[in-house]
């Protein structure tokens, strides 16, 4: 007997399905079983896609991977449509799969037989099809697949998004609903294949109702109905609510949790489904999957509410806007998981008109860094609603913080706790602010010709180290159009930078002269936490990164077009003497952008000559005033130093060994100009230097 033969007696047809060229061939019982012109040929994969079930033929690729990855026949069921989408018959394919030609392709040729399998008829009870070993392969693959899939999802919509989405192996469900319970009624979470408000009927509804989800909650036992004979007969009560949506069989499962039944998961079918001991096994499996992965995304959203609102409640807004100024701040939490942090600004409202700038950071990164910055925060408002100066409310904010009881985690102490702070008390009519420090990074000013300098303020030890600690204030005043940058060392640091390199990098940030003050908060951010931050990594990298805040304020007046003067101020008390250095440091940032280095140098040299000569041979203090005027390449240096004694310098010739005596010879060779002019009861000497003067000598 011939091959043909046997093949024709058993219904048998022959197919070749090249997925790379796109064409199926068929012989002529092939073409009949998939409503193809009955005579052998070759045709385009799309005919043979328009006579198949969407689902299946979503799902062919799926086994035929699988089939090649572990070398074994593909094995699927197709069903075959017609032009109005109703199933004519079912077809078996068991098929060999060959593998591409090219090592990287993912085209294939599948080989092998068609046969008809018999189905349910409409109004019947599905009957019970053989399972093969392919078809249990598949569901396998599958059940990892949906794990997978759950285990990522992080909120209850892409957990039901997920669940909407998962295509069962031969009987996928158009419709889901995911039901849960409160007060003793039963809720819809959440659903898919049905309109908006088609879950009305079945929301609130008491869970003593005669519908298959309430029985399933209150016994925890699975409910199956494979035709609608079955669900009329057994739910009358709830079938017209039902009906409407033309399903032919339905499966409600119990979502348990450690042994708890926390709601119902229903999955409808268009088409009859047996509901077969492994199409069971399926649902049973997706159900516990379900009900894990519900549980995980509610603790989870819970978790991000409560965080997202700790976070709200200490991090307020800014408030009302302040009469000719204008804020702007950020804060972005360390990347850790939680929302909220030790860091933190305020701004608020004082008695005398006036509004405090607050930045803090407290020590840690954890929940309990979070509570001590929330006590702290209030503490500071509080203090600063009574109409302390700045001195004043850290004081107190330090013996508040070094008083609080320490904490015990796991039993054991965990010890007491410090944080940095700036308190800033800004006058918006006169643009001065009187700042007081607690080991915090000194706030930045942008001058109103574009130019950032550091501006050091006295300060003290890190709040709650202390009791009685003492914080001096310092006062500066903004001009119009000038920008003053309070941060945290998150700002800086971040990326593993150190406090120098890190404001290298920021520098020419603030230097933009962007009118816009949000922008320029988001541009900081953005150049240290986004996604181009990487590429301005610091000598510190394996440094652990850190909460950034940051609150920037200008004076109004716009920003100038053309170049204003640079001014910095210091006084240096004979008590002091170390504020030297800061003068120096003063008058390096003053000129970061000069042409000329040596110059810079000789300016620095001179004015530690001049404030030690006030501070050595007379009994009062010595005032800094520099300031730089005119275009980038001409502009003029002034440097005077006043002090209250009316003896005015001598120059001498000191001998090889003399340790004094050389400074007014120094701004002889160093100067381009200087002098000593008279003062009231004291006097002030000063120097010039030019930036034209020192490009031409470089030449």
């Amino acid at each position: 007997m011939l091959t043909e033969d046997v093949l024709a007696a058993t219904a048998t047809g022959l197919w070749r399905w090249d997925n790379g060229a796109g064409t199926v061939t068929l012989d002529a019982e092939a073409a009949r079983l998939l409503e193809m012109p009955a005579a052998a040929g070759v045709f385009r994969e799309s005919a043979l896609r328009s006579r198949c079930h969407p689902v299946d033929w979503n799902e062919i690729n799926g086994v035929v991977n699988l089939a090649l990855a572990e070398g074994t026949l593909a094995e699927a069921r197709l069903r075959i449509v017609d032009e109005s989408g109703r199933v004519l018959r079912t077809v078996r394919s068991r098929s060999k799969p060959l593998p591409p030609e090219e090592p990287d392709s993912t085209a294939y040729v599948l080989v092998g037989t068609l046969q008809e399998v018999a189905e349910p008829q409409p109004g019947t009870t599905g009957a019970h099809t053989p399972i093969t070993g392919d078809w249990r392969r598949s569901r396998e693959a599958f059940l990892l697949d949906a794990g997978r899939a759950l285990a990522e999802a992080r909120s209850t919509e892409e957990v039901l998004r997920v669940a909407a989405s998962l295509s069962m192996p031969g009987f996928s469900p158009d419709g889901l609903a995911v039901f849960g319970i409160a007060g003793g009624r039963l809720t819809v979470t959440g659903h898919h294949g049905h309109e908006a408000g088609d879950e009305d009927p079945f929301n609130d509804m008491p869970l003593k109702t005669d519908y298959p989800a309430a029985e399933v909650v209150r016994t925890g036992r699975a409910i199956y109905l494979p035709s609608p004979e079955d669900y009329r007969r057994r739910y009358p009560t709830t079938w017209p609510l039902a009906s409407p949506f033309k399903r032919q069989s339905w499966a409600f499962l119990p979502l348990i949790v450690a042994g708890r039944t926390i709601g119902a998961w229903m999955a409808g079918f268009r088409h009859p489904v047996s509901f077969s001991p492994d199409e069971r096994s399926v649902l049973t499996t997706v159900a516990r999957m379900l009900a894990q992965a519900l549980t995980r995304a509610g603790v989870a959203e819970n978790e991000r509410e409560l965080s997202l609102g700790l976070q709200r409640s200490m991090m307020p807004s800014l408030g009302p806007d302040i009469p000719g100024m204008t804020v702007a701040a950020r804060y972005i939490p360390t990347g850790g998981g939680l929302q909220v942090g030790g860091d933190w600004y305020d701004m608020i409202p004082l008695p005398n008109g006036r509004i405090a700038l607050v930045i803090g950071d407290v020590q840690g990164h954890d929940v309990r860094a979070a509570g001590l910055m929330g006590q702290l925060r209030i503490a500071l408002r509080a203090y600063a609603a009574e109409g302390h100066r700045p001195d004043a409310v850290l004081s107190r904010a330090s013996r508040f913080l070094s008083g609080l009881t320490d904490a015990y985690e796991d039993g054991e102490e965990t010890g007491p706790r410090f944080a940095t702070c700036l308190y800033a008390e800004a006058d918006p009519e006169t643009g001065t602010l009187d700042i007081a420090r607690a080991g915090h990074p000194d706030p930045v000013v942008v001058t109103a010709d574009g130019s950032a300098v550091i501006r050091q303020t006295g300060g003290g030890l890190p709040l709650g180290v202390e009791a009685d600690a003492h914080y001096p204030t310092s006062r500066l005043t903004l001009d119009a159009g000038e920008t003053i940058m309070l941060c945290t060392d998150g700002l800086i640091e971040t990326g593993g930078h150190d406090m120098a390199t890190g404001w290298m990098r920021l520098r020419p940030l603030l230097e933009q002269r962007t009118a816009d003050l949000e922008k320029l908060a988001d541009t900081l951010v953005q150049a240290v936490h986004g996604p181009t931050s990487h590429y301005t990594t610091g000598p510190l990298a394996d440094r652990r990164e850190d909460d950034i805040a940051v609150l920037l304020l200008r004076r109004d007046g716009g920003v100038r077009l053309q170049k204003a003067s640079r001014r910095t101020a210091l006084t240096i008390e004979q008590a002091e003497p170390e504020r030297i250095a800061a003068a120096r440091q003063r008058l390096r940032e003053l000129l970061h952008d000069w042409t000329d280095p040596e110059q810079v140098d000789a300016a620095v040299l001179m004015i530690s000559e001049m404030a030690t000569n006030v501070l050595v041979h007379t009994d009062g203090d010595a005032l800094m005033v520099a300031q730089a005027t005119g275009e980038h390449g001409e502009r003029r240096l002034r440097v005077e130093v006043a002090d209250g004694s009316a003896e005015l310098p001598h120059k001498r010739q000191p001998g090889e060994m003399a340790s004094s005596g050389r400074g007014l010879v120094l701004m002889e060779m160093l100067a381009d100009a200087w002098g000593v002019d008279p003062r009231g009861a004291g006097k002030s000497i000063w120097f010039e230097l030019y930036e034209s003067q020192g490009s031409r000598t470089a030449d």
